[in-house]
């Protein structure tokens, strides 16, 4: 058996024509890299190198091996890197609107990330229409995300029930337009607001879109405008409107649901799936 220690030595040897260069090289004594050679020589059979005044050169039998013991230390390296890199890290892109990400980090993606320390978890926020269209675009892994119906790729999570809501003893709702507080375009709940919006109701205008739940909570909270916001949201400093009284459309029920993308999903995005099932009456808000 040809050692790679041996053959390092031996290499730089007949690189350098010189043993007390490679001896420099390899940070030995010229004696061990003298020993080192000899061994080399005994394990082969074969004299590698030639002596004189002027220094070493290769033998015939030198030749032959050197282009060897290059192959053999550079495959060496090559298996040492391959087996000291970390095993690539399994990323999971999941899309989840910006109001939902306080609710399911507390509840069930920090568990997910303690658990799964080999896995890299990107969330990426955006109101939930947006986010479908990336899913379908081979963007995302699999988004959480908000409809009023159900649909073929999804799995329902919660039901979530929206209520219009202004200040406790606030004005907003009898000014005109009533002015509303709501998340930006290609949310599903602004969609069913204007989609049920008839001529005959009273007339209302947006003044506040933003995705931030607080952001619109705080501007019902200083009647600058009402809003349609989810049951677990709603504050002692609100009251809830009656859509009728005020003219208002109703609200449907809303489906928090997984969304899968095209692609196979991993075992570890259905150990995901399976910990938001478990976890569900803990994101209803219960």
């Amino acid at each position: 058996m040809l050692k790679i220690e041996l053959l390092e030595s031996f290499i730089a040897i007949a690189e350098l024509g010189s043993l007390s260069r490679a001896a420099e090289r390899l940070c030995r004594t010229q004696s061990a890299v003298s020993l080192q050679l000899k061994r080399l020589e005994e394990a082969v059979g074969q004299q590698l190198l030639n002596r004189d005044h002027k220094g070493v050169s290769l033998t015939a039998s030198g030749e032959r091996l050197l282009s060897y013991a290059r192959q053999m230390v550079k495959l060496n390296q090559e298996a040492l890197n391959e087996l000291s890199q970390e095993p690539e890290r399994e990323v999971i892109r999941l899309g989840l609107p910006t109001d939902y990400v306080v609710r399911y980090l507390s509840t069930s993606l920090l568990e997910f990330i303690r658990e799964f320390t080999a896995i890299e978890l990107v969330l990426d926020t955006d109101v939930s229409g947006n986010l479908y269209r990336r899913l379908e675009q081979g963007e995302l892994d699999l988004v959480i995300g908000t409809h009023w119906e159900p649909q073929p790729n999804a799995e329902i999570l919660v039901e979530r029930r929206f209520h219009w809501v202004g200040k406790k003893g606030g004005s907003a709702v009898t000014r005109r337009p009533i002015p509303l507080a709501l998340y930006p375009e290609n949310c599903p709940i602004r969609a069913q607001v204007f989609a049920h919006h008839h001529l005959n109701m009273t007339p209302v205008r947006a003044v506040l879109s933003t995705p931030s739940p607080e952001a619109i909570c705080l501007a019902v909270e200083n009647d600058l405008a009402i809003a349609p916001i989810a049951d677990f949201r709603i504050r002692d400093t609100m009251d809830v409107l009656d859509p009728e009284e005020n003219g208002l459309p109703r609200l449907p029920a809303f489906n928090e649901a997984v969304y899968l993308g095209k692609t196979e999903p991993t075992p570890t995005i259905h150990q995901l799936i399976e910990l938001l099932r478990t976890h569900r009456q803990a994101i209803v808000g219960e």
